[in-house]
Formats: structure tokens, C-alpha cells, sequence
């Protein structure tokens, strides 16, 4: 069997003030006596202990290799736990321990607590219910009488915690209200119920405490200093307010003489008021202006009214002429479209005649030809015919020839011309390629002019914009932990000359962003979206945020000449380092100027420990037997030169394109020439065959018939004499319509000149009537603006007067004033304005006077306030010198009863134990070294008291068991506890042992029978005396196999 560690739980129920944290409890003398001397050896009262902590039950399922385990109810006394190995005897302790709070180590039986699920379950249960009655009970409306505390355990090592109340209602599942119920309880899982090492740590907290507030005294009375000295100014300043009385009597005489100057000069206002309205009253050129003005408009609407009588029968006389005008052109209209349709016909008939004769004259040309015509030989013009022929075929053999020479040439012009466009296009295509890189390098450098001002803009032009959106959200509480990033903008160089190598070092991690967990991850990269295309966003890294650096001892390269990456750099943010050291190990990255020096110290020899690699000033990445070259500069540095180059190759690749397209419009002259010679050609060609196949196509004329000419002529004459008598009569219809419409036309133009006449008349009596009409209106006009000056003048007269009578009323108000502030009227040669100077100049000094001791009532009420606060003070500083006095002396007394109570338990448990080893015939000390903190234990066997050496290896199981048991007696007749567990305490001993064990804890239990006790043995309890405060629990034997296979 193997051996097992005696496991107990001790809880403990103090008699005085509770343990407190933080705070400091003061007492006097008498009360720390009184207490002392009232501390009985159990101070347990009946009322509390018992019922208040004990435990009602316990129950287990699927914890460590037991499916279902209870309820177990326990006894208010003496319970015994009794089964074979494996039945869960110390099952029950552990889940006692758990079930209380406790972790796993505390058991003894697992470091984690997955490792008390049941193989093959997914949780295990714990249920403890604890009793909860009397005057201490805690919380009792909320728990009732029992509270209960479950765990739930998964097989990941989390539990879940429900306090429940007498009901079964859960109260609360925090961990800080299973502490608070443990507290009230004073259930622990050490052996600390003496409160010895509670009252230790509470000494030492007085004495902090102390040592606090004796430094605040100091700096009070430092302040006390300051609050003296302003007191003595305040004092100063007091004693100083009469010296300004004589400017304020000063002042209040001027105020006297200023009253009654502002009455004088208000009373000449009056009067000046006065006269200037007299002399409007007697002004009357207003109403003369006006009466003439009347007159005049009298006159002109006269003058007017007759112009518009006259224009009223000319329009009545211009109207009548215009209806005879419209009949006479209606008329004319008529006449017109008659004499239209007649020249029409004429023209018809004239036209026909005119056709007849040239029908007629070609005829007779026709007859005199066949008349008249030779007798040629058609021989002669047969051969003529011939000879053309020829000549026309040999031309056209010579132009067919031209034609192919030409053909020819069009191909190898076409040809060339196609190899420049393909050249052109070639050009203009890599040109393109010139400008689009020439852009892009342009905009870096716009990018880089703007990081001058804005340095996150070099990181990319929306990043500014993203940061703020971060803020935004950040503030909006959407990330647990705020983003790090970009890195670039987080870290800056010692030295400035390393900024090419660093950039080649971090190229890919400049623009990274870190965050602490996935979930942030995936609000980045929302936000991200709307700046950045899906394919070039910024990196993101996840890695849990801390404020420490990653440990590097033994992990970087260290070398005398030369830095690292990581020596090179400020970084404010430990995560922007620790990332960099994880990601890119900049801790092993040394930077070496020189390419030389670099080959040489990375390649010449060994590299240096713990160096991967290094890099160049130029950016070169220099290996152990590698070295590489970066293919593109690194743009802080060279994009400025890299825009000049493209810009000079770009104007080179212009100009030769240039050219090529001159050469190309070149050849593409030449080539419309070619074709326009090869067209005219074929034109060339098209004719002589033409003129071939017409001479070829050439028929023998044929003889006409004279006769038939001849009677067609004669059948044309007749038609032209029918024709000529339509033609005269035609003619004479149309003279005729002619002169009926210039008669109709004479009468329209007399009716004409007539309304013309009457318009020009009534154009000119218009003209007098908007000159009569402008003269009336400019003379209302002047009748109205003489109205308003007249009434002008009325209202000022009238404002004048209540002007007047306002001045009255303020001259009267004022001299009321006058009198209250000085009841005889004072005679004063000096102007308000020199008064009035004198009054301000005088505020000014006495408030200047003020500003610099203050005001008076403010100087009193300050001084009161600086005496109240320097004596306050004073008085404090007093009180509480004489309280750390007070507190010296109580601590002193204190800390040596609290020895005095150290060395009187330890007395106790000495004798207990002695006591106890005597009951074996055995003798036993203790040895307490509370300087040390330790504790020393020698037991002597029966026969070997006088033996020197006392080792506890060299007593048998048994005695060692029993040592023990007394051991744990003695301390328990010195602490409080509500209950007690003891786990298989007697698994060494012998029957005698034993039984004289179990007597020494049946005894020690009727001494304390409000007290409950817990013991758990494999053996036999047959031997136990029958009793009621006894109650034994007898566990099945387990089911031996697959369990404990499992649980090992």
C-alpha cells in the first residue's frame, strides 16, 4: 500500500473583531485588557458555534473515479467515514476542499482541477452545504438558514460557482461572495486559527500607517510655515485700509458738485431748446412753395386733357382708313392671283410654240444633210478604223506594263510602311510604360514632400485618414485593445545614415499593424476596406499585447564595432518590439556601413554568435556565404534621382518616336502618290478599251427615208400656226387682268398716304402728351417732396416740443437727484467734462489702491479666513502629534502582550502535546523559534527517555502516526474551529495505537460536542462506544477494473 499524507481542514471562528484589510483599529489600553482577561480557554458560545459553518451535507458526481457519491449528511458531532481503498473515503475531503473554494494543489491529489473529472465524463459536480443559523449567521434574510455552494468542473480545468440560498434561488456566482462567506465563516485551509500571524500583519500595517501620517505631519507643519507667513500679510494688508479714506470723502464731494453741474447744463439745453423752436414757428416759405406749386399742376392736367381729345379723333378717323385698306387689300389679293393664273397660261402657250419650231428646224436640218451628203467610200473609213485600232492596242500594252510596275511598288511601300507603324507601335507602347512608371515614382515623391508635414502620409495616402477611423472606433468601445500601427510610425533611428538599412531590413513589416486578439483583427480589416484595395492591405499581426520585453539573454548578437537592428532603433511600445523580435528577429541582425567591412566579418571568418545576417548602409543583405543586392533603391533615398532618369528617358523615347512617325507620314505620302499614279493608270487603261471596242463595234450607215421627213415637217407647220393664234389670244387676257389690278393698286397706295398722315399726327400729339404727362408728374413729384418738408417741418417742430418737454421732466429729474445727494444747490464754475475727468482719474487711484490691498470688505473677510485657517491648522498639527504619541505608546504595550500571547499558546500546545504523549507512555516537547518562524518536534519511545537524540526517523509507522494525532490534538485544543477533518490518521498504527487515538478523539469531542468533527479511516469501527453525537458512514466497496485503470 502506498503511503498516504495525513490531510486535514481546519476552520476557524474568531472571538474578537473580524480580520479587516486596509484599515488600522486603535484601542485603549483598558479595552485590549478587559478583552484579554475575558478570553476564556473555548471561548465557542452555544448560541453561535454549531450552528453557524458546520457542514449539512456533501454530495459528488463524475468526480475523480466515482460516478455518484451522497448526500452525505453529517452529524452535528463526531462523523466517521469508513471503506476499503478506492470506495472515496479521501474523494469526499478533496471535494470538500474544492467545493469550499480551494484549488487543486491544496488537495494533494492533482495540480490542475481537469484532473477531477471522471475519465471519459465532460464535467464533474461538487455540492457542500453549509448550516447557517443563529446571531452571527450571514446574511440571513438572503440565505436563510443554509447556504449552499455548488461547482460545476469540465474537463478543460474551468469551473463555474452558484450560491444558492435555503430555497434553492441562486444568489450569486462570483468568486468574491464564496471569499466574503469564508471570511464570515473563517473556514481556511492552513492552520492559522491562533489569528497569531493575522495579528503580525496587522502590527505591521499600524506601523506603516504611522509612518504615513508622521510624514504628512511634516509636510503639514512645512505647510503650516507658508500658511504663517500669509497670515502676517493678510494682518499687513488690514492694518492698512484707513490710509484711503480721504480719497473716497474726495470722491463723494465731486459726485456732489457733478450732480448739480449736470442739472445747469441740462437747464441751458432747455432753453437753447426753447429759442430754436420759436424761431421754426415763425418760418412759412413752406406753405407758399406749396400753394404754387398746386396752381401749376392745375394748369398742365388742363393742357393735357385737351391733347388727348385731339388724339381721340384722329384714331377714330385712322381707324375707318384702316378697314378700307384691309377691303382694298383683299382685292388686290383677288386680282393678283387672277393675273397670275393668265401669265401662266400665256407662258405655257409661248413654251409649246417655241418647241414646235425647234422640232421643226431639226427636220429640215435632217433633209438637207441626206440631200446634200457625198457618195465616200465606206472602204477608206473602214481602214481608218483599223489603223486606230492598232495604235490603241500597243498603247494599251504599254500602260498594262506601267500598271504591274506600279502594283509592285505599292506592295514594298505597303510593306515598309507596315514595319514603322509596328515599330511605332512598339514605341509608343514602351513610352507608355515610361510614363506610367515616371507617374507612379512622381506621386511617391509627392507622397514623400507631403511626410514632411504629415509623416503618416509616407506610409500611404489614406493612412491619417484610417488612424482617426481607428480612434473613432476605439472610442466607440469596437476593440478590446486599441491597434499598434503602422510600425515605421512607431519606430525612429539613433542614427539618421542607417535609414536605408533598416528600410531594407523592415521593408515588408513598415506599413504592419499588431493586434491583441483575432476578434480586433476583424474590425481592422473592415475598416481597412473603404482605404485600401482588397490585394495590397496593410499586414496584420496577432499577438497578445504586454508591457514587458521579450527576454534576450543569450538570444541576441552582441558585437563591439557594430549595432543590431534592435540597437539601432527607438521604440517607445514594447508590442511594436516584441513583434519585431518574433516576426523579423531584428535582435540578431547586425548593421555594418562599409560593404567590405561587412563581407569581411560575415564571410571572412565565423560570423559573430547568434548573427543571422547583416545589411549594408546601401541596403545590401549580406549572408554566411550569401550575398544579394536589392534590385530596386530603396525610395527615401534615390526616388528623386529615379524621376529625373525616367524623365530624360522618357524625352529620348519621344524624340525617336518622333521621327519614326515623320518617316512613317513620309512613306505614307509616297505611297497615296504610287496609287494615284496606278489609278489614273487604269483609268488610261479602261479608256483605250473602251475606244477599242467602239471602233471594233462600229456599224455601216443606213439610207433614211426623204418622204416621210418631209410629211413630218408639214404636219409641224400647221401645229405652229394653231399654236400662234393661242399665243395672241393668251396675251390679250393678260394685259387685260393687268390693268384692272394697277387701279385696285393706285386706290390701296392713296388710302396708304392718308393713314400715314394721321399716324405722323398722332405720333406728334403722343410726343406733347408724354411731355405734358412728364411735366405733371415732375410737378407732383415736387408738390409731394414740398409736402414732406412741410410736414417735416411740423414733426420737427412737434419732436422739438416733446424734445422740450423731456429735457423738463430729465432738468427736474435730475435736480431731484441733485438734492438727494446734496440738499443746497452749489454754484460751480467748472464743466461737467474736467469733473467727470477728475472723478475717473480718482476711481482709478483708489482702485488701483484696491487691486493692491484689496478691497475692504474682501480685506477683512480674507484676514479672518488666514487667522481660521492658520489656527485650524495649528490645532490639527497639535492633535495629531499627540495622537502618534498616543499610538507609540499603545503599540509598544500592544506588541508585548501580543508576544505574551505568542508565548503563552505555545506554552499551551507544549503541555497539550506532552500530555497526549504521555497517554502512550512516551515523551514528547516541542521547540517554537518564532525569531526563525520554525518549529521542532522530538518524540521518545517508552525505555528511551534518556536517550539524546530524539529523531522522528527513528520511531516505528505506529508512533509516528500517533505522534502526529497528538500533534494535531495539541493545536486543536488551542485553535477554534466549527469543524475539523482528519484523513486516515491510523493507517500505521497497531490496535493499541489506535485505540488509544480514537479514545484521545472521542474524548477531545465530548469536550467540545458544539463542534463537529470529521474522520475518515479504512479500518474496522466495531470498537467505537454506542452514542448519539456519533453517526458513522459506511462506503460500498468500489468496483475494482476499468475505474481505477481509468483514474491512474
Amino acid at each position: 500500500m502506498k503511503k498516504r499524507r495525513s490531510q486535514y481542514l481546519n476552520v476557524i471562528k474568531p472571538s474578537k473583531t473580524p480580520r479587516t484589510e486596509g484599515k488600522t483599529c486603535v484601542q485603549d489600553e483598558e479595552g485590549v485588557d478587559e478583552e484579554e482577561e475575558a478570553q476564556p480557554d473555548h471561548p465557542l458560545s452555544s448560541s453561535s458555534v454549531g450552528d453557524i459553518g458546520v457542514i449539512e451535507n456533501i454530495t459528488l458526481k463524475n468526480f475523480m473515479s466515482h460516478h455518484l457519491l451522497g448526500p452525505f449528511s453529517f452529524g452535528p458531532n463526531v462523523n466517521f467515514i469508513v471503506g476499503n481503498n478506492g470506495s472515496g473515503k479521501s474523494a469526499i475531503l478533496t471535494a470538500l476542499i474544492v467545493g469550499l473554494g480551494g484549488k487543486a494543489t491544496t488537495t494533494n491529489r492533482g495540480a490542475s482541477l481537469k484532473d477531477f473529472v471522471k475519465y471519459g465524463e465532460s464535467a464533474a459536480d461538487v455540492k457542500v452545504k453549509l448550516k447557517n443559523r443563529g446571531k452571527e449567521a450571514y446574511k440571513i434574510e438572503t440565505y436563510g438558514d443554509s447556504i449552499c455552494i455548488e461547482h460545476h468542473i469540465t474537463s478543460d480545468g474551468c469551473r463555474t460557482c452558484k450560491i444558492k440560498n435555503k430555497s434553492g434561488l441562486v444568489i450569486s456566482t462570483k468568486k468574491e461572495e464564496l471569499t466574503a462567506i469564508l471570511d464570515h465563516f473563517n473556514i481556511q485551509f492552513f492552520m492559522k486559527a491562533t489569528l497569531l500571524e493575522q495579528m503580525k500583519r496587522d502590527y505591521i500595517h499600524i506601523k506603516q500607517t504611522k509612518a504615513v501620517t508622521r510624514d504628512q505631519v511634516e509636510r503639514q507643519e512645512e505647510c503650516l510655515k507658508d500658511l504663517r507667513q500669509l497670515f502676517l500679510q493678510k494682518k499687513e494688508r488690514y492694518e492698512s485700509l484707513s490710509s484711503f479714506d480721504d480719497m473716497r470723502r474726495t470722491l463723494e464731494d465731486l459726485k456732489q458738485k457733478m450732480a448739480w453741474c449736470l442739472v445747469r447744463e441740462m437747464e441751458c439745453q432747455v432753453d437753447q431748446l426753447k429759442e430754436q423752436i420759436e424761431r421754426e414757428e415763425s418760418h412759412c416759405k413752406h406753405e407758399e412753395k406749396l400753394e404754387l406749386c398746386q396752381n401749376k399742376v392745375v394748369a398742365s392736367e388742363k393742357k393735357l386733357q385737351e391733347i388727348q381729345q385731339k388724339i381721340s379723333r384722329a384714331t377714330e378717323e385712322l381707324d375707318g382708313l384702316t378697314e378700307e385698306s384691309r377691303t382694298l387689300k383683299e382685292e388686290i389679293k383677288v386680282k393678283s392671283k387672277a393675273q397670275k393664273n393668265q401669265e401662266v397660261i400665256y407662258f405655257r402657250a409661248e413654251n409649246k410654240l417655241k418647241q414646235l419650231e425647234k422640232e421643226q428646224c431639226l427636220v429640215r436640218e435632217r433633209i438637207l444633210k441626206i440631200n446634200h451628203s457625198s457618195g465616200r467610200s465606206h472602204e477608206v473609213e473602214k481602214a481608218q478604223r483599223l489603223k486606230k485600232i492598232s495604235a490603241l492596242r500597243k498603247q494599251l500594252e504599254k500602260l498594262e506594263a506601267e500598271s504591274g510596275v506600279l502594283n509592285q511598288e505599292i506592295k514594298d511601300k505597303q510593306q515598309a510602311l507596315l514595319k514603322g507603324r509596328e515599330e511605332c507601335d512598339k514605341l509608343s507602347m514602351e513610352e507608355k510604360d515610361i510614363q506610367v512608371c515616371l507617374e507612379s515614382k512622381v506621386k511617391r515623391k509627392k507622397q514623400l514632400m507631403a511626410s514632411r508635414s504629415n509623416r503618416l502620409r509616407r506610409f500611404g495616402d489614406h493612412m491619417p485618414e484610417l488612424l482617426e477611423s481607428i480612434d473613432r472606433a476605439f472610442a466607440q468601445g469596437r476593440f478590446i485593445k486599441k491597434p499598434v500601427g503602422p510600425i515605421g510610425a512607431c519606430i525612429s533611428l539613433k542614427d539618421p545614415s542607417l535609414v536605408v538599412a533598416v528600410e531594407s531590413c523592415l521593408r515588408s513589416f513598415m506599413k504592419t499593424f499588431c493586434c491583441d486578439n483575432y476578434k480586433d483583427e476583424k474590425v481592422l480589416q473592415e475598416l481597412m476596406s473603404p482605404y485600401f484595395p482588397k490585394g495590397s492591405r496593410p499586414q496584420i499581426i496577432v499577438c497578445r499585447f504586454t508591457d514587458r520585453i521579450h527576454k534576450l539573454q543569450g538570444r541576441g548578437v552582441r558585437h563591439p564595432e557594430f549595432p543590431s537592428v534592435l540597437d539601432a532603433l527607438n521604440i517607445e511600445n514594447p508590442v511594436v518590439t516584441n513583434c519585431l523580435i518574433d516576426m523579423r528577429s531584428i535582435e540578431c541582425i547586425l548593421i555594418i556601413k562599409e560593404k567590405a567591412c561587412a563581407r569581411k566579418v560575415m564571410q571572412g571568418s565565423r560570423p559573430p554568435k547568434n548573427c543571422r545576417e547583416a545589411f549594408t548602409a546601401d541596403g545590401d543583405q549580406v549572408y554566411s556565404h550569401r550575398y544579394y543586392t536589392p534590385e530596386n533603391e530603396v525610395l527615401v533615398k534615390a526616388v528623386e534621382s529615379e524621376v529625373e532618369n525616367n524623365k530624360a528617358q522618357l524625352s529620348r523615347f519621344q524624340l525617336h518616336l518622333s521621327s519614326v512617325k515623320e518617316d512613317i507620314q513620309l512613306m505614307e505620302g509616297r505611297l497615296r502618290s504610287v496609287v494615284m499614279a496606278c489609278k489614273k493608270n487604269q483609268e488610261n487603261i479602261i479608256k483605250v478599251k473602251a475606244s477599242i471596242s467602239e471602233l471594233e463595234n462600229i456599224e455601216e450607215p443606213q439610207t433614211e427615208d426623204i418622204s416621210s421627213l418631209e410629211e413630218e415637217a408639214q404636219e409641224n407647220e400647221q401645229k405652229m400656226e394653231s399654236q400662234r393664234g393661242n399665243v395672241t389670244e393668251a396675251q390679250t387676257e393678260l394685259k387685260k387682268h393687268e390693268r384692272l389690278l394697277m387701279n385696285v393698286n393706285q386706290q390701296y397706295k392713296g388710302v396708304k398716304n392718308k393713314m400715314e398722315h394721321l399716324s405722323d399726327e398722332i405720333e406728334q400729339l403722343k410726343e406733347e402728351q408724354v411731355k405734358a404727362d412728364g411735366e405733371e408728374t415732375k410737378l407732383d413729384q415736387t408738390m409731394q417732396i414740398l409736402t414732406k418738408r412741410l410736414k417735416s417741418h411740423q414733426d420737427n417742430i412737434q419732436a422739438m416740443r416733446a424734445e422740450l418737454s423731456l429735457k423738463e421732466e430729465d432738468t427736474r429729474t435730475l435736480e431731484a437727484k441733485a438734492k438727494e445727494i446734496c440738499s443746497e444747490r452749489q454754484k460751480i464754475n467748472r464743466s461737467a467734462k474736467s469733473i467727470d475727468a477728475e472723478i475717473t482719474r480718482l476711481r482709478q487711484k483708489i482702485s488701483t489702491h484696491e487691486k493692491n490691498h484689496g478691497d475692504k470688505e474682501q480685506v477683512v473677510r480674507e484676514y479672518a479666513e488666514a487667522h481660521s485657517n492658520y489656527k485650524s491648522k495649528s490645532n490639527q498639527l497639535r492633535d495629531l502629534k499627540k495622537f502618534i504619541d498616543r499610538l507609540d505608546n499603545i503599540m509598544t504595550d500592544r506588541q508585548a502582550r501580543y508576544k505574551i500571547l505568542r508565548r503563552s499558546l505555545s506554552v499551551r500546545c507544549k503541555l497539550y502535546f506532552n500530555n497526549f504523549m504521555i497517554k502512550l507512555q512516551c515523551c514528547g516537547s516541542m521547540m517554537f523559534d518564532h525569531n526563525n518562524e520554525t518549529l521542532s518536534i522530538s518524540v521518545k519511545p517508552p525505555g528511551r527517555e534518556n536517550d539524546t537524540v530524539s529523531d522522528m526517523r527513528s520511531l516505528s509507522g505506529g508512533e509516528r502516526s500517533f505522534s502526529t494525532v497528538c500533534f494535531l490534538l495539541s493545536l486543536w485544543e488551542i485553535t477554534e474551529s466549527p469543524f475539523r477533518c482528519l484523513d486516515e490518521f491510523d493507517v500505521y498504527m497497531d490496535m493499541h495505537n489506535r485505540r488509544i487515538s480514537m479514545d484521545l478523539l472521542l474524548e477531545l469531542s465530548e469536550r467540545q460536542q458544539l463542534r463537529q468533527f470529521v474522520f475518515i479511516t479504512p479500518q474496522s469501527t466495531s470498537n467505537l462506544p454506542r452514542s448519539a453525537h456519533i453517526k458513522i458512514h459506511q462506503l460500498q466497496d468500489p468496483e475494482r477494473g476499468t475505474e481505477e485503470e481509468n483514474w491512474h
